[in-house]
Parts: structure tokens; sequence; C-alpha cells
């Protein structure tokens, strides 16, 4: 990976990604470019500058002369800010996705950990150790005696919209992207562990969950009420939809110490006194109709 030079022309460098080359590898004439996605990742729109001394023309040039970053296809690694086109221009504000930490719901919307993210107990020697009570921990162990879920709130969060009003049809979510390393873990709800779509050669599995679907996969998406005032979104603003979802520990991080050992951190990590080795990771979280995306930091945890 590399950046390139920006300074004087238009850079288009484009290339396959790994399901393309593979498609394109069958060598049987029924390759097509189908789809392609736009992204920003490394442009600063702070460099913006309204106030340049050589006028208008200057406002975006550093903006315009940033170095780009060359094409890669580790999609792990890249595009997480992908450019959308909504034909409207008369939107002040766009809708995001947001974690929803414990806001007076039924069920709970897990808070972080103290260490700013989520631990996961992956076997039963850890979750009697640590407890299933403290903020931030999720039994990965046993999905029958796990009472924690995780929440994504969507919608327009500012103060300036009622919440008691709901938001635009074509700005809301009714499906979710979310992908994960399939080797520490699966996307579960309740006693049910769902069903991904794809599978690619990092080990990272791409789940779709929609509003209504059936399957492993119902359930996952629900509308917010639009005029719920109880406190209970993560949204100030008008409300879309929220995804839930628990997370189940693989089998190799229960009976084994080999991931830990091979990709977990370099050292132990001491709660209360106790060992335990850990591996970090994110789950990421995309709307398949804004393309906005946001990643929850999780850390699976083992006692020594």
């Amino acid at each position: 990976m590399g950046f390139l030079d920006n300074s004087g022309d238009i850079i288009l460098d484009a290339v396959l990604t790994d399901t393309g080359r593979k498609r394109l590898a069958r060598g049987d004439g029924s390759f097509n470019v189908a789809k392609f996605a736009l992204g920003d990742d490394e442009i600063n729109y702070g460099l913006y500058d309204k106030n340049h001394s050589s006028g208008s023309a200057y406002y975006d040039l550093e903006i315009l002369q940033t170095p780009v970053l060359e094409a890669f296809t580790n999609n792990t690694s890249t595009m997480k800010s992908k450019l959308i086109t909504i034909s409207r221009s008369n939107l002040l504000y766009l809708p995001v996705i947001k974690l929803n930490q414990d806001k007076g719901l039924p069920s709970k919307g897990l808070k972080y950990s103290t260490y700013d993210m989520h631990l996961i107990a992956v076997d039963d020697d850890t979750i009697t150790s640590i407890g299933s009570n403290t903020d931030g921990i999720i039994n990965g162990f046993s999905l029958e005696s796990n009472n924690t879920t995780i929440f994504f709130d969507q919608g327009l969060d500012t103060s300036d919209l009622t919440s008691t009003v709901k938001i635009d049809p074509d700005l809301k979510e009714t499906q979710y992207i979310v992908q994960m390393d399939h080797r520490l873990g699966s996307i579960a709800l309740g006693t049910d562990i769902a069903s991904f779509s794809f599978l690619d050669d990092d080990n990272i599995a791409t789940y779709y969950f929609t509003m209504g679907s059936g399957g492993n996969n119902s359930g996952y998406v629900k509308e917010i009420v639009a005029n719920d005032v109880t406190g209970d979104s993560s949204i100030a603003g008008r409300r879309g939809t929220r995804l839930c979802f628990a997370i189940k520990a693989s089998d190799n991080l229960e009976n084994s110490t080999f991931l830990f050992n091979e990709i977990g951190l370099s050292s132990n990590l001491t709660i209360d006194a106790v060992n335990y080795q850990a591996i970090d990771t994110i789950i990421r979280v995309m709307g398949a109709t804004t393309g906005y995306s946001v990643e929850l930091p999780v850390r699976y945890i083992k006692k020594v």
C-alpha cells in the first residue's frame, strides 16, 4: 500500500476485489463489472479554507492536492468512508448509526467496559471468574445465559429536529451489513446464531440483516418508535431503526489457546488480580441505504 501523487492531475487507480479476481479467473467469459464503490478515507475536509488570502480558487486547493491512497484489495483496510448520492439538495442533516449504551431499555443496551470496548468471555471458567453483571461483559460461551445485547440506533442525531416525527423513508436504514472475523466468533440473537452470506479469504464473515427477514436472520432490525420520548434511543432527533445482536465466541477460542497465542495481545490482561489472555478486534456495522459505517471494538478474553 502507498500514496499516489495528486498534485497535478486527476488520477484513477482501480483494482478488482478478491471476489472480482476469482470471477475473472474462471475464464468463461462471464465476468462483467456490475458494481463499484468510491471512497474518501484519506481526505481531511477540515483543510477547506474559505478565508484564504489568494481567493476562492485556493479554498479547496489543499484538499484537491491531498495524496490519495493507492488502490488495494484488502477489504478489511479500505473503503471505510464510502461516498453516496442523494438526489435531494434540501438536507441539513444526514443520518448516522450510533452505539446505544444503556439508555433505559428493558433489555439494556450494553455499555462499554472500563477498557472502552466490550469484553467477550469465551468459556465457562472465564465468565464465572469475571462475572456477567459487570459493565461491558458479554457471555460469549452460553447464549442461553447471555442477557446482554448490543444496540445500534440509526437516525438524525440532532436536537434541532424533534424525535416525535418519523425519519424520511429515503434516509431510513432497513438493511444492515455486519462484518467480523469468523475465526473469533459469530453474530447471534437469543439462542439463534445468524447465517452469514459470504466468507472471504481473510476469514471475514459478512452478514445481511433486513427488517422482516425470515430464518435465522430475523428480528435483528427493528423500528424505533417515532414518538418515544423516554430517552431509550441514543439518537437525539428523528429516529429510524435499531440493529440488535449478541456475540457468540467460536469453538476454537473456547477450547484452545492457539489463536490467543498467535494473534492475541503480547501480554496477559489482569482484572481483579486474575490473568486473562486477550484478542482485540473490531466488528464493522454499515447501513445498506446510506453507506454510513461504524466500528465496534471488542476484546475476547480467556482465563489463564
